[in-house]
């Protein structure tokens, strides 16, 4: 397959986004860079086919359902869609007695609810070619709910469960859904601008490098249908689990 690849939720170059966009326009794909900073996704189609590879930047609000149609029907003219990476989200520390309703909502809508309105565009093109992938990035708190983090474990939770009701759906009718948890800190840079102190502490290697997280990914879309993994997840050597 060398068809159309949308990432959604790219924006820094050294960030699982930008990762993702590189391995797949280096697979040979042409790759839809999605997100919602205009300068971000522009600069990482630039840098993408500077390489060599296949990109064109769109700017995309994931909670919009207008945004969305128009992503797709805008991919729907590049031919065949091989796949749709949904790596949208965010996370902060928030005590729950200082989590207010409306940050709580912001936090759903982006990292659930967006890949709820994905899905619904994603599925019936895939669906209809009966091949193709759909692959959602999780974290630790996919899994469990720590402290100070009840808004972030709630969304990555809810994705999850979106995701395995999808596989279990739609992968008898050819369409690849996984879920990738991504469990440890992301050496990329919106932690190294926040906590490189902490990064630097956790010593080479102690966060997940973009470039072997996109790796994975490339992995999983590019296993036969005998054999498909729906849920994956990485860690550094050293990390607690």
């Amino acid at each position: 397959m060398s068809g159309t690849v949308i990432v959604i939720g790219a924006g820094a170059s050294q960030g699982v986004g930008g990762a993702l966009s590189r391995k797949f326009a280096a697979g040979g794909h042409h790759v839809i860079v999605a997100g919602r900073t205009e300068a971000k996704v522009t600069a990482l189609a630039e840098e993408v086919k500077a390489a060599g590879g296949s990109a064109e930047p769109f700017v995309v609000d994931v909670t919009s359902a207008a945004d969305q149609d128009a992503l797709f029907a805008h991919a729907a003219t590049k031919g065949d869609l091989d796949a749709v990476l949904y790596n949208a989200g965010n996370n902060a520390i928030i005590p729950f007695e200082q989590l207010d309703a409306e940050t709580y909502e912001a936090f759903w809508r982006v990292g659930c609810f967006g890949g709820f309105l994905t899905a619904k565009r994603a599925i019936p093109v895939l669906k209809q070619q009966g091949q193709g992938s759909l692959f959602f990035t999780g974290a630790s708190g996919s899994l469990r709910g720590k402290s100070n983090f009840a808004h972030f474990s709630s969304m990555k939770a809810g994705l999850r469960m979106l995701a395995q009701s999808l596989a279990r759906e739609f992968g008898p009718q050819g369409v690849h859904v996984a879920h990738f948890i991504i469990d440890g800190v992301i050496d990329g840079d919106m932690v190294r601008s926040r906590f490189g102190e902490y990064l630097d502490q956790l010593g080479e290697d102690g966060g997940l490098s973009p470039d072997a997280i996109a790796e994975a990914f490339w992995y999983v879309h590019t296993q036969p249908r005998s054999a498909w993994t729906h849920e994956l997840d990485l860690r550094p050597f050293k990390e607690n689990w």
